[in-house]
């Protein structure tokens, strides 16, 4: 990433996109680190977001109303209180979307413990209940296993792969698109260096809650546990939402998170 703003502060409710009743993306630290990659992704879709970083508390955003879909990733569960929660469930359950993304305070994680709260009755997965970060020094490669409007056309032949996740599976109805496989890398004189599939686990997973989608994505959308996934595709696109680094990623990854946003919020 390269740096194109100043360091002066930010509003962290600021609508970087201007819209009555834009996407709240919550988590993933800040939009000069990690954020900045869903962040450019969306500016670049043309998606309308609130963006709230990681170590801001939920209730002043929740306070502008419904809104078409909310993306909480690696967002700390001590920045919601039960009346967030109940607003949340209530606003999918008339037709607004949910989508988790993994980290270390995603799902279970490290300190994530959202398989406690509200959120684990509406999303499509079920958690550990204790720390179920999946973190390698070999790749897992992403398998797509359902067709669907979100992959449609994606190049899964040649499959990226990620360098971790959270450990989560799939609730009765709901429908995985994507499991990641452990590549198992040996080195034998007879014959020589060989990758063979070890174990596969869920990475994306879909349902619904009420009238609304929702989905849960067990990987990262930035470095490290994204791995190859983020440079997956050519051209290169360029991306920069405001108040965000730059970033520069595959148009496959680009296109994958622009579809995955707009399903879950109902517009493919």
């Amino acid at each position: 990433m390269r740096r194109t703003v100043d360091n002066a502060p930010f509003d962290a409710y600021a609508f970087f996109m201007k819209s009555t009743n834009p996407i709240l993306y919550a988590g993933d630290t800040s939009l000069r680190t990690a954020g900045t990659y869903l962040a450019g992704i969306l500016a670049h879709a043309g998606l309308a977001f609130e963006y709230l970083p990681s170590d801001q508390p939920i209730a002043p955003a929740l306070r502008c109303g419904s809104r078409p879909l909310y993306i909480i990733s690696d967002y700390p569960v001590k920045n919601w209180t039960d009346p967030d929660f109940q607003a949340v469930a209530a606003a999918v359950s008339d037709g607004a979307g949910l989508l988790m993304i993994g980290g270390w305070e995603s799902f279970h994680g490290l300190e994530g413990e959202y398989h406690n709260s509200p959120l684990a009755e509406i999303l499509p997965v079920t958690m550990e209940d204790h720390d179920d970060r999946v973190q390698s020094r070999r790749p897992w490669l992403i398998q797509a296993v359902e067709s669907h409007p979100i992959l449609k056309g994606l190049p899964f032949q040649t499959p990226p792969t990620v360098g971790g996740f959270n450990r989560i599976s799939p609730k009765p109805g709901a429908t995985e698109l994507l499991r990641a496989t452990a590549m198992e890398i040996s080195d034998s004189p007879e014959e020589g260096l060989q990758m063979t599939s070890g174990a596969s686990e869920s990475l994306l997973v879909i349902g619904t809650f009420g009238k609304g989608r929702t989905a849960a994505l067990a990987c990262d959308v930035a470095p490290h546990w994204v791995g190859t996934l983020v440079d997956w595709g050519q051209p290169r696109v360029q991306a920069q939402a405001p108040n965000a680094e730059a970033v520069e990623v595959g148009c496959h990854y680009a296109e994958f998170f622009t579809r995955l946003v707009k399903w879950t919020m109902g517009e493919i």
